[in-house]
């Protein structure tokens, strides 16, 4: 990402989409998850305790790159996560509660992998990184100005080539952590079926594969309409939360409407696949169409069904099919659940975030601190083919 510019590029930060530049989607066309259609699920379903920011960027006036911030109040959050219970998570919420609860990210929080920012030509990562880390003072001094005090500035989700890049320049001082490494799945070219992606297994995992499509027997998968999700919006909220409130963290928890609105403003490129036992829905998948790239999104069932027909298993080998058959390259699975994704064919991608404190004497100790609040996920990698 190496250009040279005539002039330094400016931003400009905008609080609605609908003040954005008539060029945003043109400029953000690698990105599904920077046009405005995404942007307005944001605006119309996000977190109760999320704002979002939209941020232009101009070379001779001209938009030449987009960017997304998100700030996130925790004081408004029902829970930081219910599976793990030790004092190791009861110190790092009241840490989080008490010294970090007013959050603001470059990038976007709801997903994993680098999605901040998207160039409609070359820019060198040193003016990537001084627009970021300027952004992010201008955010500070706006919710300084309306009496909040922003404790934490991150910077999500940059893959190795692209971090390493940035901390030569403004990232420099900021603390880099690796979180859950992102799990990727690189389809194979040559797999155009199911029976394609079976047959390359080791004895030991097609036999999984069988003992969990044995399993499934008895429900039905359904590619659910706009006005099937809205009808079924409660108990698609229900399954979702159950999930969400068992992860080991959490700083957002989604809105009711949110799967209705990703259908109305995506449409064709946002699916929801509903798990149907008899005719009670007892799960669902999400996905999103970025180019070609398959994205996993939320997901949610019942606990039980779950237990008793591999659900999730299931889910994983639904959407891995799902992206063979459709000619997809790669399927972003996310951070969660490493070794079951690792099992089905996804590998673990490092990706580094940056961070400081605004508190001078706690960002001192940042290093030291940071790493002892993560929670720790011991897991075994998966080689799942022959």
């Amino acid at each position: 990402m190496w250009g040279d510019f005539i002039l330094k590029p400016t931003f400009n930060i905008y609080k609605s989409v609908g003040e954005l530049p008539t060029r945003w989607n043109t400029v953000a066309q690698s990105n599904v998850f920077l046009q405005t259609h995404y942007l307005n699920v944001l605006e119309e379903s996000a977190p109760v305790n999320m704002q979002c920011f939209y941020i232009g960027i101009f070379e001779n006036n001209e938009l030449i790159g987009v960017s997304l911030a998100q700030y996130l109040d925790l004081n408004k959050l029902e829970s930081f996560g219910e599976r793990d219970k030790c004092l190791k998570t009861a110190v790092r919420n009241f840490v989080f509660k008490n010294f970090a609860s007013h959050v603001l990210f470059l990038g976007n929080n709801m997903i994993t992998g680098q999605n901040g920012y998207a160039f409609s030509k070359e820019i060198d990562f040193e003016h990537i990184s001084e627009i970021l880390t300027q952004t992010a003072k201008e955010l500070t001094l706006y919710f300084k100005n309306k009496g909040i005090k922003i404790h934490l500035v991150s910077f999500k989700d940059f893959y190795e080539e692209c971090s390493t890049e940035l901390k030569k320049h403004d990232f420099a001082e900021a603390y880099e952590f690796n979180a859950q490494p992102n799990m990727i799945f690189y389809l194979d070219e040559k797999w155009k079926n199911a029976d394609d992606y079976i047959a390359a297994f080791s004895k030991k995992y097609r036999d999984q594969y069988k003992r969990a499509h044995k399993k499934f027997d008895g429900i039905q998968v359904k590619n659910l309409t706009y006005e099937e999700i809205a009808r079924h919006e409660k108990t698609l909220y229900n399954l979702y939360h159950y999930v969400a409130k068992n992860a080991p963290f959490n700083t957002f928890f989604l809105s009711e409407n949110h799967f209705s609105t990703m259908k109305k403003q995506c449409q064709s490129n946002f699916l929801l696949f509903g798990y149907f036992l008899g005719e009670k829905l007892v799960g669902f998948h999400t996905l999103l169409l970025n180019g070609t790239v398959l994205e996993t999104y939320f997901l949610g069932y019942d606990a039980e069904v779950q237990k008793e027909n591999m659900l999730y298993l299931n889910m994983l080998y639904n959407m891995t099919e799902f992206g063979i058959e459709h000619g997809f390259k790669k399927i972003i699975f996310g951070r969660t659940a490493l070794e079951i994704k690792s099992s089905i064919g996804a590998v673990p991608v490092k990706m580094s975030g940056f961070l400081y404190h605004n508190n001078s004497l706690i960002n001192k100790y940042i290093s030291k601190i940071f790493p002892r609040l993560e929670p720790e996920m011991e897991w075994q990698q998966r080689h799942p083919f022959r």
